[in-house]
């Protein structure tokens, strides 16, 4: 009996794992959308989910409008075009972590494991900037950053990318949960004040889609 074949190994990140991954994101975002709706109803403007959808799939048809060879030239049409299409906090934040990523990756061809920790560690970085956002706030923040912190330490471990990334998955989903029986300090959910206790935010929730997307998608690359 033979073998099974061996997977392709890709060595480092480039424009076409990037791509795959936010496709992936796209489709995970299209699945749960009305996940994402039904929670954002509780304690948001119930556009979470719609939003999210309409402006990621625009960002995959955009993909093949232009030349996307590298991670960066990717990861910019993706903000670019949830700026563009995405209302509400979901575009400007989402929006701002792509670019971040974006300007970090630069003109590089391809990202080792590490340049995409970094890149990544940018675009939160970016949303820090943009929604003032700390841990135990109740926003994609608690789930992004924990995240981003296993990712690291998984790297400086030796890990693997995907196995890395498998980490901060477990990570993100963890955050993500947490946020449940958080009292929420930004965004329209802190209007609602003790009334946001119980419910798991949205923003958080969609983060987390976001790193298990990385985590099926790169799972094949391994540092360089």
């Amino acid at each position: 009996m033979s073998a099974p074949p061996v997977p392709e190994v890709r060595a480092v990140v480039d424009g076409e794992a990037i791509r795959s991954w936010l496709s992936l994101f796209a489709t995970e975002v299209a699945r749960n959308r009305d996940l994402l709706t039904q929670l954002d109803s509780a304690i948001g403007d119930a556009d979470h989910g719609a939003n999210l959808d309409r402006g990621t799939s625009a960002a995959v048809s955009a993909f093949g409008t232009a030349d996307h060879s590298s991670p960066g030239s990717v990861l910019k049409t993706m903000g670019m075009t949830l700026v563009g299409t995405v209302g509400g906090a979901s575009g400007p934040l989402y929006g701002t972590l792509f670019l971040r990523m974006a300007g970090c990756a630069g003109d590089a061809e391809r990202l080792d494991a590490p340049a995409f920790a970094a890149a990544l560690r940018a675009g939160l970085d970016g949303v820090v900037a943009r929604g003032r956002a700390q841990a135990g706030d109740k926003t994609m923040y608690d789930a992004l950053s924990p995240a981003c912190d296993a990712l690291d330490d998984a790297l400086a471990a030796g890990r693997d990318i995907g196995d890395a990334l498998s980490l901060a998955t477990a990570a993100a989903d963890a955050g993500r949960d947490a946020t449940i029986p958080m009292l929420a300090r930004k965004g329209r959910a802190s209007y609602l004040g003790e009334r946001s206790v119980g419910h798991q935010d949205p923003g958080a929730t969609s983060a987390a889609l976001l790193v298990a997307a990385a985590a099926q998608a790169l799972s094949g690359q391994v540092s360089a």
